[in-house]
């Protein structure tokens, strides 16, 4: 065959353009997806690694370099010289070299200067003595003050000449808050005391305002932006405290320090640029920080500073957490990213094998006419390749504008995978079917090929490794396989052997119906059934992109629901119903009844909760809540939270003077199982108490230890409501609080659910699941709509044919609808059966709690995997309805049309 030539490419684009730009919408639909998704799941790592370094805040994520005062030995001149900004501005560039990559510094946060080590007192009288203590005080000589703070009142600092450690007087100035804390005003003056000498006289000479109050320049030592009440060493008796203020002096007063018993430091900050870090640095982040304070970089500090600088920073404990929150959170990711994958990839293929089947009469004609197989192949790449290398690259273009921020190397690489997946579809499809020269193919029929040798080993083969890895996946857990490919691909392995499976169990049904339909009046259904039968075998791939499809969903949309459920779980144990108000003490009088009023709100239980109560002998402190049994034990069976027969809580017949029944606990009905024992509330009164019933949690008590009685066995102070569980939607806390009244607390469930969202890792990975259950609906639609337009000129040309035969429109529908519905009921039954079966096989070793909640969330048990049934139903329905939708559309269409073309004989486009 001769070389492939442009005119050849251009005959078959012009003969079926519809094909061709279908396949060339699906190369660029898939090639964005797959180029976006790595820029995607870059940019929510690097907005997580940033927002776990921001809430760790600059006291612990920059990196301090100190060294001590010159030593004693040098001169004078020689050690104050050492703390002058000059020499301070050389070790500080000399740090900055030391900082390795990928580690970069932010320059306006970072800071040098001199400070004070040890806080003095100054004896002052007009500075506030909250215990009668003197204020102390922190000299501080940082540079930069100026562009970092804006004037309020008065103006900078300044050394209007050389400073050295006899000078006696020396200006400063202090934020907004440490003068309103400490009583002082511009022109106050501040004796802070010396060795040896007066006390060395600051004059406050301005009062400033942060301008970036948070950054690292003023945040790494707050106490330079915030005084701080701190209290007094000692124990025995009351607390006693005092004022710790610092004062801002300029940097050329720094060797006035030097005069001071508080044994000044000098100090180089590195603030990170947390716009340069990137989570696939993490490593690399790692390693640098370990560098600077017990490696080389050390070495290099301390060559620029001083021999005896130290490096301090808990940057490196911030990024292993985060590196922890990525490993477990990562391997979640992956599960849908190769379900995605793959399903995408095996619609590319289906659409490969079914062009390749549309072509088999041309294809075979070729090879009979003398085409080699390698001429033939390569014309099918050419052809193949014009339309999708620049729908590819149209894919990688939006790809790269709707994620403008990541790694463009993954994205260009995906989207070429994608492109060359579909160039070599068709033409290893065609090299398969075609490698014998023969004058005309074999049926292909679905109840009548058996299947080869070589499938049913490949067949057990992928069998045996998605045993393993559900096996492995079971065993381990997924979020303790990072780096465990075939563990991530477990899902879709599943969803691929059960579609295997289907596919050698679809024609079984086919022959049980034949014989049935065959007996009815009718030909409408013995015909679908005949068509339905021969079916090639190309023509079922359909099927197994179904079932990937729909079990990737499936199972997508399980984690989504599995996630939603465990945030509502932890915010009722956090709150105990819809909403909850606390007061004091016990609420003002008619607080419920206006509550109860209050817009959203369904029902209102009372509730009286001791939390001094103490039970037993050995007065051990438990809460104890008092509750109407009735209202409370349908409260407790609304929410879910450890319901009870409110019989079990129903005072006793004998009076006051027989126990009260309980509800505990299991820590508490261990210690006093169900003998009767004393608790003594918290107005000095005591009752007594006999388990009835254990529960793990209850609506009132957010604790682990508590007790739930009948509170109409309480004396009358006790029986007070202190707090009010609400159920209902749309609650409003600030009109709650107006009805409850006094200083009482409003919690909502909504309000604390919506905190649980931690990082924006876990919401990016929420937004990947969210994004392969569409993907995964979307292929199975497209999928569906490929087999069916494959089949479309076929059945086309059978209602034509029928039609001249007497077959009415109703009949013709009726026939088409009949035909498709056998495939798509075994794709539809099966994808929600395999996805409930993939579900319930993997949630042993699939814990959500990592991506649905914070590290600070109180602890709320394992958050299994759970079925969805939503997700195993909606996409299932969906296939249904699009198949019998685009037959009676077919149908409909088809009558319509004239039936020349269809019954033109050899028009086979």
């Amino acid at each position: 065959m001769d070389p492939v030539t442009p005119a050849w490419v251009r005959v078959r684009l012009r003969t079926a353009p519809g094909a061709a730009a279908a396949l060339a919408v699906l190369v660029a639909l898939t090639a964005c997806l797959a180029a976006a998704f790595p820029r995607a799941l870059d940019r929510y790592e690097d907005a997580g690694l940033g927002r776990a370094v921001a809430q760790a805040t600059p006291a612990r994520t920059t990196i301090e370099v100190s060294a001590p005062q010159p030593g004693l030995q040098l001169p004078a001149r020689a050690r104050e010289q050492g703390l002058l900004p000059p020499a301070l501005r050389r070790q500080y560039t000399e740090v900055l070299r030391a900082v390795g990559r990928p580690l970069v510094a932010d320059p306006d946060q970072s800071s040098y200067g001199v400070v004070t080590q040890d806080a003095l007192p100054v004896p002052d009288p007009w500075i506030p003595r909250p215990s009668g203590l003197p204020a102390q005080v922190r000299l501080v000589a940082q540079n930069a003050l100026g562009a970092h703070a804006t004037v309020r009142t008065g103006r900078l600092p300044r050394a209007d000449g050389p400073v050295t450690a006899s000078t006696s007087r020396v200006e400063a100035a202090v934020t907004a808050e440490t003068a309103r804390s400490l009583h002082i005003r511009v022109g106050s003056v501040l004796h802070v005391p010396a060795v040896s000498r007066p006390p060395l006289e600051v004059r406050v000479t301005g009062i400033v305002t942060p301008r970036a109050p948070d950054g690292a320049y003023w945040a790494t030592e707050p106490l330079l932006r915030t005084p701080a009440l701190a209290r007094a060493p000692g124990g025995g008796g009351d607390p006693m405290y005092y004022w710790l203020a610092a004062l801002l002096l300029p940097p050329e007063a720094a060797p006035a320090l030097l005069a001071t018993s508080a044994h000044p430091v000098r100090y180089w900050q590195v603030a990170p640029d947390t716009r340069a870090l990137h989570a696939h640095d993490l490593a690399g982040l790692k390693t640098a920080v370990a560098a600077l304070e017990a490696g080389p970089g050390l070495g290099r500090v301390r060559a620029g500073t001083d021999p005896a600088a130290q490096v301090g920073t808990d940057l490196d404990d911030v990024l292993t957490a985060y590196g922890r929150l990525t490993d477990d959170i990562g391997p979640l990711v992956a599960v849908a990213a190769f379900g995605s994958a793959t399903v995408a990839a095996v619609v590319l293929l289906m659409a490969g094998g079914l062009a390749a089947d549309r072509r088999r009469a041309e294809l075979t004609l070729l090879r009979a006419r003398g085409a080699s197989l390698r001429g033939l192949t390569g014309r099918l790449f050419a052809e193949t390749a014009v339309v999708a290398v620049p729908a590819g690259a149209l894919g990688l273009g939006a790809a790269l504008l709707a994620v403008p921020k990541g790694r463009a190397g993954y994205a260009v690489a995906a989207a070429a995978a994608v492109t060359a997946l579909a160039c070599a579809a068709l033409p290893l499809r065609a090299a398969v079917a075609h490698r014998v020269v023969r004058l005309h193919g074999p049926r292909q029929d679905t109840t009548a090929v058996r299947p080869s040798r070589r499938r049913t080993v490949a067949e057990l083969t992928l069998l045996v490794i998605a045993a393993g890895a559900v096996e492995t996946l079971r065993r381990r857990g997924v979020t303790g396989s990072s780096g465990d490919q075939l563990v991530s691909l477990a899902p879709v392995l599943v969803g691929v052997v059960a579609a295997l499976v289907l596919v050698r169990l679809y024609p079984l049904p086919l022959r049980w119906l034949t014989r049935p339909a065959g007996r009815l009046r009718g030909a409408v259904g013995h015909l679908s059934l005949a068509r339905a039968g021969r079916t090639s075998v190309s023509a079922v791939l359909p099927l197994l992109a179904l079932l990937t499809a729909l079990t990737t969903a499936a199972f997508g949309g399980s984690v989504l629901a599995g996630v939603a459920d465990a945030r509502d779980h932890a915010a009722l144990l956090a709150v105990g119903a819809d909403g909850r108000v606390d007061g004091d003490g016990a609420l003002p009088a008619g607080a419920a009844d206006r509550v109860r009023r209050t817009p959203g709100v369904r029902n209102v239980t009372e509730v009286s909760v001791d939390d001094q109560a103490q039970a037993g002998r050995n007065l051990t402190r438990v809460s104890l809540a008092g509750v109407a049994p009735a209202a409370y034990a349908a409260l407790a069976h609304h929410v879910g939270l450890g319901p009870f027969p409110q019989a079990r809580l129903h005072g006793p017949a004998g009076g006051r003077e027989a126990p009260l029944p309980a509800l505990a606990s299991p820590s508490v009905a261990r210690t006093y199982g169900t003998e009767p024992f004393p608790v003594r509330l918290g107005d000095g009164t005591t009752v007594t108490v006999r388990i009835a019933a254990v529960r793990d949690r209850t609506p009132a008590v957010l604790g682990t230890d508590f007790l739930v009685v009948d509170r109409a066995g309480l004396g009358p102070a006790a029986e007070r409501p202190t707090t009010l569980l609400l159920t209902g939607t749309h609650l409003d806390a600030t009109a709650l609080r107006r009805a409850a009244g006094g200083s009482a607390a409003v919690h909502l469930r909504a309000t604390e659910r919506a905190r649980y969202v931690d990082s924006p890792l876990q919401s990016g990975a929420e937004h990947v699941y969210t994004a392969a259950v569409a993907a995964g609906a979307g292929y199975a639609v497209l999928a569906l709509l490929l087999a069916l337009l494959r089949a479309a000129p076929e059945r086309a040309a059978l209602l034509a044919r029928l039609r001249t035969m007497g077959l009415t429109r109703a009949q013709g529908r009726r026939l088409l609808v009949l035909e498709s519905l056998p495939q798509a009921l075994l794709a539809a039954a099966g994808g929600a059966l395999t996805g409930w079966a993939t579900v319930r096989l993997l949630s042993p070793g699939i814990d959500l709690t990592t991506l649905a909640l914070p590290s600070t969330a109180a602890a709320t048990g394992g958050n299994a995997l759970r079925t969805d049934p939503l997700s195993l139903l909606l996409p299932a329905a969906a296939v249904l309805l699009l198949t019998v939708g685009v037959a009676a559309g077919q149908a409909w269409w088809t009558g319509r049309k004239g039936s020349v073309r269809e019954l033109r004989a050899g028009d086979a486009r």
